[in-house]
């Protein structure tokens, strides 16, 4: 996990106050990490396009990132002067490995927020190429490889372009159809226009597909419950935790409301759906499923799973029929969804961003794009005329239900808070500390909340 050891408070304190803009089109009071304090514009060297050059790209250590080293003999086949080095690391490694390449000196040249540091650390520390000058210069036009201009204006800082959206995550419910048939019960819709799907009636669904015994294997659970990181879940039943400045003071928040009882209220109706109602399961009981890190979603002892499209890309070897469906209301009438755009960042340190830029623009392309989906087993790319294929991907699952859920998605989606707030692997890490005990039954709310608002406050005050 990132320790912020490279932490550069000074660009932080440059913060300018910036204009919100939503984050996608009709995305009703959704975020854009665009609005994040304003840096220094450096292009940094750009190398010579005709020098014999080698890009590192530095990425997760996992089959749906590294899926990329299958695409670079084509792209070394167009562009003999370059060659493309990936370096790995594992999730929890992958913020402070970055920051020690960075450190000793040895920068990659690409890369993405796929550890817990989202845009806005990387930002404020001071670590991203600013592409402006580089795209004017390559004429690089993001209509020539699909990518909606509301995706560009997310990584978009005062006018000063600092990434190029790749994939796009959504928010979305799986449920195994087997276990809906097994209770006679009617699928959940697609369609988030559907007023009838509320949290109530999902939770009513869940009552009648949970079964509780003493023998683990009979036990099987209706619902888990994991919309996007823990600080934003009680955004989904209408309470805000972060002040409003947040989004126009660079990933700031002048003032939190973790202790608030709107705020514990959202939260007590999430483990209320494992203490009170017990339909969803405890960590204890899903750790003994499906091991420390497991889905007992994947185990086929759970009848719906709301959490991120990233889940559906195992879909085509689940053990069960599986469809795709609307998260439900839970209170917010404009948040249902959580957004996780993530693009291709040039950073800093770059010794050869030009040639950078060139792999960046191949892997935009509508024919890699449509490649990657099926290498990586599932990712969801930016690129409109891509995307057709992923609505396509699933073995199953009718390609219309899940365009229908993604554009759904879309409309009442807010980008995550792990791109948008400084210092958020931090914050990450205390929250899943200090929530742990709650989520095990043996500290309340109540207790533990007050706690959290003062580690909120000294993590943002660094």
């Amino acid at each position: 996990m990132n320790k912020n050891t490279l932490r550069k408070r000074s660009a932080l304190l440059l913060a300018a106050l910036l204009t919100t803009t939503a984050a996608l089109s009709g995305c009703g009071g959704g975020k854009s990490a665009g609005n994040v304090a304003t840096g220094s514009g450096n292009t940094g060297n750009s190398g010579g396009s005709d020098e014999q050059v080698t890009i590192t790209h530095y990425t997760i250590d996992s089959e749906d990132r590294t899926f990329i080293e299958k695409l670079i003999p084509d792209f070394e086949k167009e562009h003999p002067n370059i060659k493309v080095k990936v370096e790995k690391a594992p999730y929890e490694q992958f913020d402070s490995k970055l920051q020690t390449l960075i450190a000793g000196g040895k920068s990659p040249d690409v890369t993405s927020h796929y550890g817990y540091g989202g845009f806005a650390e990387y930002y404020n520390k001071d670590m991203l190429l600013d592409l402006t000058d580089l795209i004017t210069e390559d004429g690089f036009k993001a209509e020539d490889y699909h990518i909606p201009d509301n995706l560009m204006k997310i990584y978009t800082v005062n006018n000063h372009t600092y990434g190029i959206p790749v994939n796009m995550y959504v928010t979305l419910m799986l449920y195994n159809k087997d276990m809906f048939d097994a209770a006679k019960l009617s699928y959940p819709p697609s369609d988030y226009e559907d007023k009838s799907w509320t949290f109530e009636k999902m939770v009513e669904e869940a009552k009648k597909m949970t079964v509780v015994s003493d023998d683990i294997a009979k036990t099987q659970y209706g619902v888990d419950f994991t919309w996007a990181e823990r600080d934003m879940r009680p955004l989904y039943f209408g309470a805000e935790p972060y002040s409003e400045d947040t989004w126009t003071n660079g990933g700031v928040p002048s003032e939190t409301y973790f202790d608030s009882p709107e705020v514990i209220s959202a939260y007590q109706k999430l483990f209320d759906l494992v203490f009170k109602d017990k339909v969803s399961p405890t960590s204890e009981w899903s750790k003994s499923v499906a091991g420390q890190n497991g889905d007992p979603f994947v185990a086929g002892k759970i009848g719906m799973s709301i959490g991120g499209s990233w889940n559906l890309a195992g879909a085509n070897d689940f053990p069960f029929k599986i469809g795709v469906a609307a998260v439900p209301w839970g209170g917010n009438d404009k948040v249902r969804s959580t957004l996780y755009v993530d693009p291709l960042l040039i950073l800093k340190g770059s010794k050869h961003p030009k040639e950078a830029f060139e792999w960046i623009k191949f892997l935009m392309t509508t024919e890699v794009q449509e490649k990657s989906i099926e290498l990586s087993g599932g990712n969801p790319p930016v690129n409109t005329e891509a995307a057709e294929a992923y609505y396509k991907h699933f073995d199953g699952i009718d390609p219309a239900d899940v365009k229908k859920v993604y554009e759904g998605a879309v409309k009442y989606g807010y980008e995550s808070y792990n791109h948008l707030i400084t210092n958020y692997s931090q914050i990450n890490d205390m929250f899943i500390n200090e929530l742990q005990p709650v989520e095990t039954g043996h500290k309340t709310l109540e207790e533990v909340m007050p706690v959290i608002q003062n580690k909120v406050t000294e993590i943002i005050k660094r």
